[in-house]
């Protein structure tokens, strides 16, 4: 059993809306380098989950450490907590790039600024290097020509690999992807998938939750099944998907049946647009 501490470890979280429970007592440890992909049904608290591992859902009791070190709550006196401050979340936050549905990319700035405008503002990195590695990423997500473009002048693909690349200028320890292909039209879902497979291939660690079934079974580590707030089994994707445990398991991944081979193709096919290029070395950037 490794010693190493997990770059992720939740313990007993809970959420609530209203009185409405939305996660009832998630435990989950993700390893540096693993990808977990997250499948459930709508509703079943996945979004959430991810919402609260970097605070922008503030979670009601439980903890969430990242590398270590807890995230939105800390000790008060006599076994009470407070909030952490705003700058201690927004330096934890900043090691946990998140991709959502939408793109969120800045209308009104170019690809290339709505790259440097984190590294810049919030790291405090020299213009120049936010720049060199922006550029490198554009290139790594295939994207090299379309530094000057404005966000309404590409394919929702695109966007979603510049909000992809965006991320990834922050130099995150860890990942989260909410579903990031379900508002793309079908044709555009493989050169996303595609990016995130060579992200994969280099080793970070992400948490991807998705409908995608053929991509979870083809590039997890480990699949997580989620319902009714609550992880109800967990496993390698051979094992999950092949011989699950539980009787909800089976229930849900049987309406999937027939999408495992086209997703599977999707995330292997290259990405439209520029040929993608290596990682650039983190040396171009200083934390």
């Amino acid at each position: 059993m490794s010693t190493t501490p997990p770059m992720l470890r939740i313990r007993n979280l809970h959420k609530h809306y209203g009185s409405n429970p939305i996660l009832r007592g998630i435990d989950l440890d993700v390893a540096r380098g693993e990808v977990v992909v997250v499948i459930g049904p709508s509703g079943s608290g996945k979004s959430t989950l991810l919402s609260c591992i970097n605070f922008l859902e503030p979670f009601d009791t439980g903890e969430v450490r990242i590398d270590g070190e807890p995230i939105g709550w800390c000790g008060g006196g006599e076994g009470s907590r407070v909030r952490q401050s705003e700058r201690d979340l927004d330096r934890l936050r900043a090691s946990v790039g998140i991709v959502f549905q939408q793109f969120n990319l800045f209308p009104h700035m170019t690809v290339l600024a709505n790259l440097i405008e984190a590294p810049t503002q919030v790291l405090r990195i020299p213009e120049t290097q936010a720049r060199a590695r922006a550029l490198a990423l554009l290139e790594k997500v295939g994207l090299s020509g379309k530094a000057g473009a404005y966000p309404g002048e590409l394919s929702g693909g695109q966007q979603q690999r510049v909000a992809i690349a965006r991320c990834l200028a922050m130099q995150p320890k860890l990942m989260l992807f909410d579903e990031v292909t379900s508002a793309l039209d079908p044709e555009l879902v493989g050169e996303v998938l595609a990016v995130m497979r060579r992200l994969r291939d280099e080793g970070l660690t992400m948490i991807v939750v998705t409908h995608e079934m053929g991509f979870a079974r083809d590039v997890a580590d480990r699949v997580v099944f989620m319902d009714g707030g609550v992880i109800v089994e967990q496993g390698p994707p051979a094992q999950l998907f092949h011989r699950p445990n539980a009787r909800r398991t089976r229930e849900f991944l049987g309406k999937f049946a027939n999408t495992d081979e086209r997703a599977t193709t999707l995330a292997s096919a290259p990405p439209t647009g520029d040929p993608p290029g290596p990682l650039p070395p983190s040396n171009l950037v200083s934390p």
